[in-house]
């Protein structure tokens, strides 16, 4: 008799066992830490996500995650999952009642947002991560796959990563290796330095930057210091090189004038300044540029 009972206790057991795991969670806690040094005990995988940073919207959805995600900030626009979810404002103005009343159970932001006291408050789980680098970016991706409950894809898609830009770098034509490069975040003019993650990326596919790592990841450039520079290639959005010919003095620099330029339209730059697990398309991109250059006539 004593046997049958251990056996019924252990059938139980399992059947136990079986059920939650259906149900995802098998009394395990996945304990993450985020940006801020915080700890975030997670009991299941979540399954109601909001994200309010687009570089975390794209890694949930790169990990094959993407149903679970409730709604978004209004500048999550890829991919079309991702689009057409509710929006719930952005990093200056979250729509706390909103979020709230979609019931998510976990809330993904960046460490510089200011609904994340809010938020906690009210009791919604957040982790709050905020890539700046390349080894930033793959260790928020390892994090996230981890809250998810799928540390493996993590492994796998850091791995993808890292593959596309090794051969996006074997791509790019011998005569650019070494070449000065100014890339343009934004008008004013606002550059990416090799402190970036962009600058980052550009080393690695043998680019030489003009804004060295002691101006600071994004420095707002006196003008007269890239047109010194006379940088042997120029990278920005489609529009902002559209308008560089008009400013004053830069009519004189080499790379317009020879249009040894890269222009990317607004969905490839959106993939070039994100520091997400799009680099390997951000590589792609910039290497097919080079290629194409390449080939041009001088």
């Amino acid at each position: 008799m004593t046997a049958r009972r251990h056996l019924k206790r252990a059938l139980a057991t399992a059947l136990g066992l079986l059920a939650a795991a259906a149900a995802g969670w098998a009394g395990a806690v996945e304990q993450v830490t985020d940006d801020r040094g915080r700890t975030l005990a997670l009991a299941a995988p979540p399954r109601r996500i909001v994200s309010l940073l687009p570089s975390l919207t794209e890694t949930v959805c790169e990990l094959q995650a993407c149903a679970r995600l409730v709604a978004t900030d209004r500048h999550s626009n890829w991919p079309e999952e991702a689009r057409a979810l509710p929006k719930v404002g952005g990093l200056e103005d979250t729509q706390i009642e909103r979020i709230v009343a979609l019931r998510p159970d976990l809330v993904l932001t960046a460490v510089s947002s200011r609904a994340i006291d809010r938020l906690e408050a009210l009791g919604l789980p957040v982790l709050a991560l905020q890539p700046r680098s390349h080894a930033e970016t793959l260790h928020v991706i390892e994090r996230l796959a981890r809250a998810l409950g799928d540390p493996a894809a993590g492994a796998a898609l850091a791995a993808k990563i890292e593959a596309r830009i090794a051969a996006a770098a074997a791509r790019v034509p011998p005569q650019w290796r070494g070449r000065s490069v100014y890339f343009e975040v934004a008008a004013n003019p606002y550059a990416a330095g090799e402190a970036s993650f962009v600058g980052e990326l550009l080393a690695r596919l043998g680019l030489a930057n003009i804004v060295p790592a002691a101006m600071g990841p994004f420095p707002q450039l006196n003008p007269e210091f890239v047109l010194r520079a006379q940088p042997a290639l120029v990278m920005a959005s489609t529009a902002a090189l559209a308008e560089m010919p008009g400013r004053p003095g830069w009519h004189t620099l080499r790379a317009l004038q020879q249009r040894q330029v890269c222009a990317f339209a607004p969905g490839p730059y959106d993939t070039l300044v994100r520091p997400g697990p799009r680099q390997g398309d951000a590589a792609e991109a910039i290497a097919d540029c080079l290629v194409r250059l390449s080939t041009m006539p001088r």
